[in-house]
């Protein structure tokens, strides 16, 4: 419920019921009535609608439909892919002989140690690029010129290099992270405003100062936005690198699945690694809220 006070003028006046207004003895001029208390409730109208949680995930739901009747109805082969209801099935199979419980865990290791390693050296280099000319003169050339390197063609290197163990894999994941993290912090600390930060210099703010409180606050949100593009192709690097002597995994999930044809455990590993792919970035948007909370943006209307 929404109250709102009306001063009302001559027209309101003439307008409100009630008793003309009074004059003034001897001058004829009309006194103001007092301010008008009123009441707005909200339409019921703009109380309907279906809620977001549920409008959300319709369109996934619509596409496995038309999946399914798809399958049911024979215009794709079952034996070059699989319906859902037997992806659904072979899910279960899976998880509980706990191949994919096991395949999980191995990937979501070499995921997260590559974020770790790649986020760190990503989000410090640009720190150092962003903040310091002199960083900037020695590292911004170098690193968008190594950015434009395809990360996929790495793995031969990175074989050789490291061997065909679990470090090339992550590394693998660690360079593919390292540059969305720092094209966008880089970018969200040079688009701070020059003048938000003389202001704080005039009020006596040293560096350390400055860099805590103006510089790195209002660059947070490209930061995060570089977050979610860094996750998104962890994930993109994870299954190149898991495709390559892998022992374990979801990528070993998928190499026995294709020797077999076995269309269903792929559909199963892909659509697994969406699930984690959209879980990590629905933990970023919440980040996002909480920690942008003190920032008011436009979210849609």
């Amino acid at each position: 419920m929404t109250t709102h006070t009306l001063s009302a003028g001559k027209d309101a006046a003439a307008q409100a019921p009630g008793p003309a207004p009074d004059t003034d003895s001897g001058s004829g001029t009309p006194s103001l009535p007092a301010p008008v208390l009123v009441t707005v409730t909200p339409s019921a109208a703009g109380r309907r609608g279906v809620p977001r949680w549920i409008r959300r995930p319709t369109g996934p739901l619509l596409l496995v439909l038309l999946w399914q009747l798809a399958s049911w109805r024979g215009s794709t082969s079952t034996e070059l892919f699989a319906s859902p209801w037997t992806v659904v099935t072979t899910f279960g199979h899976l998880v509980n002989n706990g191949d994919l419980p096991q395949a999980i865990g191995v990937s979501l290791r070499r995921v997260g140690t590559g974020v770790l390693l790649g986020g760190t050296i990503g989000i410090s280099l640009a720190l150092l690029a962003g903040l310091f000319r002199l960083g900037e003169d020695l590292i911004d050339a170098s690193v968008q010129m190594i950015r434009t390197v395809p990360f996929v063609g790495l793995v031969p290197l990175f074989i050789i290099w490291f061997g065909i163990g679990e470090t090339p894999k992550i590394a693998l994941v660690a360079f593919g992270v390292a540059f969305p993290l720092y094209l966008n912090t880089y970018a969200g600390i040079r688009n701070v405003d020059a003048d938000l930060v003389e202001a704080a210099r005039t009020v006596g703010l040293g560096r350390l100062g400055l860099i805590r409180h103006v510089i790195l606050p209002g660059a947070l949100a490209n930061m995060l936005v570089g977050v979610r593009y860094s996750l998104a192709i962890a994930w993109l690097a994870l299954i190149f690198a898991e495709q390559v002597n892998a022992n374990h995994g979801l990528g070993q999930l998928m190499n026995d699945a294709q020797e077999f044809q076995r269309t269903d455990i792929i559909v199963v590993c892909l659509v697994v690694y969406a699930f984690l792919g959209l879980a990590v970035d629905a933990f970023v948007r919440l980040l996002e809220r909480v920690l942008l909370s003190w920032r008011p943006a436009f979210s849609g209307a």
